[in-house]
């Protein structure tokens, strides 16, 4: 009986010494990065990828219960439904989760969610974090030592609506209740929050999807500019996010050529990006009104 004991346990030791190798064989993350070169932004290069799970956030900018501009409402609440199954997918591949609904955080305070984020102990940035405000958060600007002008005029903000165009107005209360926030996930529209929960993590990746692309993903604190100036290694999830862009506005493209072309703009001066697909299979989300071959 002892002998047997003997094999038992040595079996269940050998068992636990490989099973994290095992775990971190299932926990990497397969993706296909699409980038632009500065000089010769036409060229795309496609590189295969392996980023650890467990070492990646996923960060939700700005979706929204609701929009000023009507036809941008409509397309957040076509996108929420996909993109809710792509963070279950995500959730479950160990990528930690953050919901990013700027300006109206408050609406979440005492919940877990919020408490983590809060909780997450200070950790100094190597650089300045932006500091300049822009509708309700810092906000970090163009930098003309990263990137050329955006190749869409948004200078009308972006009402993409036919006939008269849609009032501004504080349209939005919370998250748009089709993305589930669940156990273990964190709320947060600040800077210093954000980067204090990724430090906590060692988090090294970061993945960003959301709206509006031209602006907020862009531009938040835990946007785009500012995570690849931390020193993360960002990608833009390029099907699960969305422009503010008005057809009327040069270049006098459709909304969604225009939406391809900041998305060009993002992996040609900023970070690459991959599709959902990598994550959940299938094909890429694309939207109903998107007619293009």
């Amino acid at each position: 009986m002892n002998q047997i004991f003997k094999r038992a346990l040595g079996l269940f030791i050998v068992s636990v010494t490989l099973a994290p190798d095992f775990m971190a064989e299932e926990t990497k993350l397969s993706l296909t990065l699409r980038s632009r070169s500065k000089e010769s932004p036409k060229n795309v290069v496609e590189t295969k990828a392996q980023w650890e799970s467990g070492k990646t956030a996923l960060i939700i900018c700005d979706m929204w219960d609701d929009h000023w501009c009507k036809s941008a409402s409509k397309r957040v609440g076509e996108l929420a439904g996909p993109m809710n199954e792509m963070v279950k997918a995500a959730r479950e591949k160990g990528i930690f989760i953050i919901h990013a609904p700027s300006s109206v955080v408050s609406f979440y305070d005492g919940t877990p969610q919020r408490k983590l984020a809060k909780a997450a102990p200070f950790a100094k940035s190597p650089v300045p974090l932006s500091v300049m405000e822009r509708w309700g958060t810092c906000w970090c600007w163009p930098d003309p030592k990263f990137e050329g002008v955006l190749p869409i005029d948004d200078s009308d903000i972006g009402c993409s609506c036919h006939g008269e165009k849609c009032e501004i107005r504080e349209a939005w209360t919370r998250q748009i209740k089709t993305i589930e926030i669940m156990d273990g996930d964190a709320i947060t529209d600040n800077g210093q929050e954000t980067w204090n929960l990724l430090q906590e993590r060692k988090i090294e990746n970061v993945i960003l999807c959301g709206v509006h692309l031209n602006m907020c993903v862009l531009g938040r604190p835990f946007g785009i500019r500012q995570m690849v100036k931390l020193g993360k290694k960002v990608a833009l999830m390029r099907d699960m996010t969305d422009t503010m862009y008005n057809p009327e506005r040069p270049p006098g493209v459709d909304h969604f050529t225009g939406t391809d072309l900041v998305i060009n703009h993002v992996e040609q001066y900023w970070c690459p990006s991959f599709t959902s697909a990598d994550l959940v299979g299938g094909k890429p989300f694309r939207f109903k009104a998107n007619k293009r071959n």
